[in-house]
């Protein structure tokens, strides 16, 4: 079939450059796949399968059942993370992906050069409106194609124990710079305790902080051609930052989510923390003594002014390109996702905070119970993540979080700044290396 080059196939065609060496056909979207198929209303109801790993999307999905029984959607419960991803890829070489699938911002690229997601952009793309410049950003990678609706959001922000800021005289950072300043103030007033940590085994907060910063760790050209740059300047910056206190002293380097770590935060030897907007959530069961000593404020600038902050986590709902009613999909997922209902339950069912801006607000989101301090807690939040930047995110995310993790690990052990500069080498390094085993046409920055 001769394809007629139009801007959806050029944007398509440059993720999908290197789908070939992987043993994936190199057809475009225009030649086949779901966004080309009907939704199949006109030969009786249609049934859809939704992929996802979130808890309580059942209830979520009924609501739209109810009032839609010409679509109806069966939610199949999956592991999050690398699993699905890999399980999603498989399905999609036996040609049963499922309709509508829950992808993890991260994992778009991956699982566009896979041809696993279709290009929605003629059924969904009138829902940018709904969503921040950033994060929409974040689902059509950079190009004209859309290839899934924001679900839920992660924006960054700085946590701190209110209680020992007044008792120590500890003031809110507003630049990195007061960052680097409050840490060592209060290692001056605590000696056996730390503003916070470097932690190497969450790779996602790191790349939130050079998001923050600038960095570009991947972009792709209208010709298909990668480039890797996770070690550009703005990266460096956060790297040697962190690096710098971590040598100075001033900064723990424990890992997060451990015991030890718990125990820093319920006791105060940690007294503020650098997390996204779920974080009310971890603090209930692991600083569970804390209750109403925290307040949450955003994130420190790198040059005073400024106002931007990064991205930890945070999830969407694409449509696979293996679905037969792609229209009937995409109709569900921007329910889904920008339905004031639909909204509603996904806070309440789901316990999201969602990516729709009208969703951000409202008597739906109660003041989380452990800032019963802070009134105006999502208030402020809906705000901050208005300000998120948009992530740069490749086809190996997975091999560069891996590394990250290793060579970070050994960095922040040794406790020197000049390891954490040849540990973002390394995963440079690697994360090239890799693209280009895999036959992507791909450069550095």
């Amino acid at each position: 079939m001769k394809m007629s080059i139009n801007r959806r196939q050029i944007s398509r065609r440059s993720i999908l450059a290197g789908a070939t060496a992987l043993g994936l056909t190199s057809t475009l979207a225009a030649c086949g796949g779901s966004d080309d198929k009907d939704s199949g209303g006109s030969s009786g109801p249609v049934k859809l399968t939704y992929w996802s790993w979130a808890p309580n999307m059942e209830k979520v999905a009924a609501i739209w059942n109810k009032k839609n029984p010409d679509i109806t959607v069966t939610v199949s419960k999956q592991a999050s993370g690398g699993e699905i991803v890999s399980k999603l890829i498989t399905a999609k070489k036996a040609g049963n992906a499922p309709d509508l699938i829950q992808v993890e911002y991260q994992s778009l690229p991956t699982l566009v050069s896979n041809d696993v997601l279709a290009d929605i952009t003629k059924y969904a793309g009138s829902t940018k409106s709904e969503f921040a410049e950033g994060l929409w950003g974040m689902v059509t990678l950079g190009t004209d194609a859309l290839y899934a609706i924001p679900q839920d959001a992660g924006p960054l922000m700085f946590y701190y124990r209110e209680d020992l800021f007044k008792k120590h005289g500890l003031s809110v950072p507003k630049t990195w710079t007061e960052f680097a300043e409050t840490a060592r103030a209060a290692k001056k007033a605590v000696p056996d305790a730390y503003l916070t940590t470097f932690s190497s085994n969450d790779p996602g907060l790191f790349a939130g902080l050079a998001q923050q910063a600038g960095g570009k760790w991947w972009t792709v050209d209208s010709g298909g051609k990668w480039t890797v740059g996770i070690d550009d300047a703005a990266t460096k910056q956060v790297a040697e930052f962190w690096g710098g206190l971590v040598q100075e002293g001033v900064i723990d380097n424990q890992p997060m989510y451990t015991p030890a770590w718990n125990n820093a935060l319920n006791k105060g030897t940690h007294l503020a923390w650098v997390s996204a907007v779920w974080a009310p959530g971890v603090l209930v069961s692991s600083a569970p003594d804390t209750k109403g000593k925290w307040r949450m404020a955003p994130l420190p600038q790198w040059k005073s002014g400024e106002n931007v902050t990064g991205s930890w986590g945070g999830s969407s709902t694409g449509v696979s390109t293996d679905s037969k009613h792609a229209e009937a999909a995409a109709k569900f997922a921007t329910w889904l996702n920008t339905d004031p209902e639909a909204l509603a339950a996904l806070v309440k069912e789901v316990a999201i905070y969602p990516a729709a801006t009208k969703g951000q607000s409202g008597n739906v989101l109660t003041t989380p119970e452990f800032f019963s301090n802070q009134a105006d807690f999502y208030t402020t939040a809906g705000e901050i993540a208005a300000t998120t930047a948009a992530a740069a995110w490749g086809p190996n995310v997975n091999t560069a979080y891996t590394t990250f993790q290793d060579a970070f690990g050994k960095a922040t052990k040794a406790k020197k700044e000049s390891q954490f500069d040849s540990a973002l080498a390394t995963v440079q390094s690697k994360t090239f290396g890799d693209m280009k085993k895999q036959g992507f046409e791909v450069t550095e920055a």
